[in-house]
């Protein structure tokens, strides 16, 4: 390659001895039969080296651009380099939904799904948690479909890391489209959450707290509410416990009730009297409608605007996951080093994630809090203090976000995940020539 090709961040440099860009399935099947060496490109908005290789690097944005409700009203397919925001509209347009989306709905379907990128609810999983199929070309450039009613390995082929072959498609569950009210206030006292941390987390559909770490107090917390009052958590909890919607309407656990009016003040927090963006100072046009205007849910349940495509990214990304017992003390922990944090942070973002059966999923079999760092882009002092933090929150089995930059060791990573030695057998029947393997891979997963 003579053209330099890097991630969105620019942090990482991609080294494949070509990229390709099949337009046909049968053009994807033959390269992938015919090369030695394999790995799948999504958007580039991975921050570490998961997605590079020295064979052929393939983008699947050439092929159909596949969108195709099933009659059943109950799942979509669709192709595996659509971009979440693209699928959203179509979703809409059709009256469907996916439950919940990721901050930034520029990504593609497939991208997100293999790292188990995800949004925020106490009850909304991640997206992967949502595939209930998916089709994907194996090492023998086999076209093969796999699915959720199989059973079996199934739940160690959805977040694979592309480490399997190249998924061309896949099946997502939906529901009934909906509309959201989105608030945020501003400025929620630190010790709020010594004994309202629950409260806090579960106070609309979608909660995200912002901080930047330096002071006694969270920057502002962005509440999703969706209109008609239902919650993440409706249905998921256990028999007989009110849901966070049931408290919201009765003004307990959310600051509007029924009608969507916010109260002024809440938790000791301040109503926003304007839009917001969750950097201060960064223009507030480039973020989802705020101040409880009603809109469809994917015109509110990311932060950004689909219509603002970020063209390049001055920043670097780490996410770590905890199970939500262990919420509070893993806050306390890393507001124990703000003045290593705050001099390469940006912003801070909290946020939940319900427990999944995926064998990868930082959330696998846990309900977690996810402690999402947008860093300065200065990789190596990102790196010391991300290690810093992964130490303090050892304890509490940290999983880091496959797709972000850390620094945990793979051993240490390996015990924290129950079904990991499954997953590295299920790597090597898939592919035991190691075609879709990668250094990341080889790093993480090892040949037994």
């Amino acid at each position: 390659m003579t053209e330099q090709l890097t991630n969105w961040a620019g942090n990482i440099t991609f080294r494949p001895e070509r990229l390709h860009r099949p337009e046909t399935l049968d053009e994807l099947r033959a390269l992938v039969a015919r090369s030695a060496r394999v790995r799948a490109l999504g958007t580039g908005h991975s921050f570490n080296t998961v997605a590079d290789t020295t064979g052929a690097l393939v983008s699947t944005g050439g092929l159909p651009a596949r969108i195709e409700p099933h009659p059943d009203g109950r799942t979509v397919t669709v192709a595996a380099g659509v971009r979440l925001g693209e699928l959203a509209a179509r979703l809409q347009a059709a009256g469907y939904a996916l439950p919940n989306l990721p901050s930034l709905p520029h990504i593609s379907v497939a991208g997100a799904v293999a790292t188990a990128t995800h949004g925020s609810g106490v009850g909304n999983g991640n997206l992967a948690a949502g595939v209930s199929a998916l089709e994907l070309v194996t090492a023998d450039g086999d076209l093969v479909v796999v699915r959720r009613d199989d059973g079996g390995d199934f739940s160690g082929t959805v977040v694979a890391l592309g480490a399997l072959g190249v998924v061309t498609s896949l099946t997502l569950d939906v529901v009934p489209a909906f509309e959201v009210r989105q608030y945020v206030y501003d400025d929620l006292p630190l010790d709020r959450l010594a004994d309202g941390l629950e409260t806090v987390l579960g106070a609309a559909y979608s909660v995200s707290l912002f901080t930047d770490w330096t002071a006694d107090r969270i920057n502002q917390v962005w509440l999703k509410q969706r209109v008609d009052g239902r919650s993440a958590a409706d249905g998921a909890g256990p028999a007989g416990a009110a849901s966070p919607a049931d408290a919201f309407a009765a003004g307990a656990a959310g600051p509007a009730g029924a009608a969507g009016t916010p109260a002024p003040e809440w938790l000791g927090a301040k109503l926003a009297t304007g839009p917001r963006h969750p950097i201060a100072g960064m223009p507030t046009t480039y973020t989802t409608a705020q101040q409880g205007e009603p809109g469809p849910w994917h015109e509110r349940l990311p932060h950004f605007r689909m219509e603002f495509t970020p063209s390049s990214g001055e920043e670097l990304q780490s996410e770590y996951f905890v199970a939500r017992e262990h919420a509070l003390a893993a806050i306390e922990a890393v507001d124990g080093m703000r003045e290593r944090i705050a001099p390469v942070l940006q912003i801070s973002e909290l946020r939940t994630v319900a427990a999944d059966e995926l064998w990868l999923s930082p959330s696998h079999r846990r309900d977690s809090l996810a402690l999402h760092f947008t860093w300065l882009p200065d990789p190596a002092a990102v790196a010391e203090v991300a290690a810093e933090i992964e130490e303090r929150l050892a304890s509490y089995a940290v999983r880091p976000h496959w797709g972000k930059v850390f620094t945990v060791a793979p051993d240490r990573l390996a015990g924290r995940y129950e079904r990991y030695g499954d997953f590295v057998r299920l790597l090597g029947a898939w592919d035991p020539a190691g075609k879709f393997r990668n250094a990341f891979v080889d790093r993480y997963f090892p040949v037994a």
